[in-house]
């Protein structure tokens, strides 16, 4: 058990490392060491990396299969591009030569609010029938849950049809968008640490021992799985003003299979490992563009890489351990102590 002195070293060595990337992040921009194409690149893993730590909770920390996260991303960014649509409409200035103002900084955060608590209210929905359920009843239904959603969207005139939604303001910008990232991650890693967090890990290991312990089950699954919602929202939105455009496409069932296989590659109950994953699996396709004879096979190559980790580690490239930036400064320190004392010693 951590000690006060403990958790309070982590966080501020952890929020000195945030601090620090974002530091990073802002001074590459101002330089212009971040082309349009590493830009996009970025932004896609920061968004993949709240997916894929959201659909964790769900997957991971609960141990339910869902297979429709994609739906409600898709309800997200509907949801947040036609909130800054309308707000577009009334004469309010989002955009000024291209980059977000002030205002269109503020509307776009609260875009991404009304994007994921509307995403979160249909993951109640489905999930207050699907998770009395057991076994993968909660996969087939997520999974048609997905398909209902992107059948609806392509039917709807406010929508766009099946032509798409465009003109979206393109809100997203990477430096407010790494904060979102961070937040949200800090949020789930906050939840599954606390209280709650260990009722619903003891829901995954023994639902009937949780239960007989007096754990609410229904209500602790439905938590996790309406917070996952309400993520994957967020994340829609982001995404949404990133493109500019948007066509139920790109929501369709492949979406939700990538999402899974970030999580299951990273680990099922390791936040980090989802973070690793997401980072992995963004950046690997595109690194490999750039090596002579291997653009061609790069999904090809993509694909071997990922049998090969199941293979030799099936349950992940963490499993259900977490990386610590504590951990690894204190083996460090520890090390560089022994060493200074063995070259005192020699002398």
């Amino acid at each position: 058990m951590k000690t006060k002195q403990q958790v309070m070293k982590s966080w501020i060595i952890n929020l000195a490392a945030i601090v620090l990337l974002y530091a990073l992040l802002l001074f590459a921009m101002e330089t212009g060491l971040i082309s349009r194409y590493l830009r996009g690149i970025l932004m896609t893993i920061f968004i993949n990396i709240i997916l894929a730590a959201s659909l964790n909770l769900t997957t991971g920390f609960l141990g339910q299969i869902a297979l429709g996260h994609a739906g409600f991303m898709s309800i997200g960014a509907y949801t947040a591009a036609l909130f800054v649509k309308y707000i577009e409409s009334t004469g309010v200035v989002l955009l000024d030569g291209g980059s977000p103002t002030l205002q269109g900084q503020l509307f776009f955060l609260l875009s991404l609010l009304a994007g994921g608590l509307l995403a979160a209210v249909f993951g109640l929905l489905v999930g207050i029938p699907a998770l009395r359920l057991k076994g993968d009843y909660l996969a087939i239904i997520t999974l048609g849950f997905g398909e209902i959603i992107r059948s609806f969207i392509e039917n709807l005139s406010f929508t766009g049809g099946a032509q798409g939604l465009k003109k979206i303001p393109r809100l997203s910008t990477l430096n407010v968008v790494y904060l979102v990232m961070i937040l949200c991650v800090v949020v789930m890693f906050t939840l599954v640490r606390s209280r709650h967090g260990r009722a619903i890990t003891a829901i995954r290991e023994d639902d009937i021992a949780a239960e007989a312990s007096g754990i609410h089950n229904t209500y602790y699954k439905v938590m996790a799985f309406t917070a996952a919602a309400f993520f994957a929202g967020v994340a829609g939105g982001i995404y949404a003003q990133y493109l500019g455009v948007l066509g139920a496409a790109n929501f369709n069932f492949n979406k939700s299979i990538d999402i899974l296989v970030m999580v299951v590659l990273g680990g099922m109950g390791s936040l980090t490992g989802s973070i690793a994953a997401a980072v992995g699996l963004t950046a690997l396709p595109e690194a490999l563009r750039f090596i002579p004879n291997f653009s061609d096979y790069r999904m090809l190559i993509y694909s071997i890489v990922l049998i090969i980790v199941m293979i030799f580690k099936p349950s992940g490239l963490l499993g259900r351990y977490e990386f610590s930036l504590t951990r690894v400064l204190e083996k460090l320190a520890g090390k560089g102590k022994r060493a200074a004392g063995e070259g005192g010693g020699a002398k």
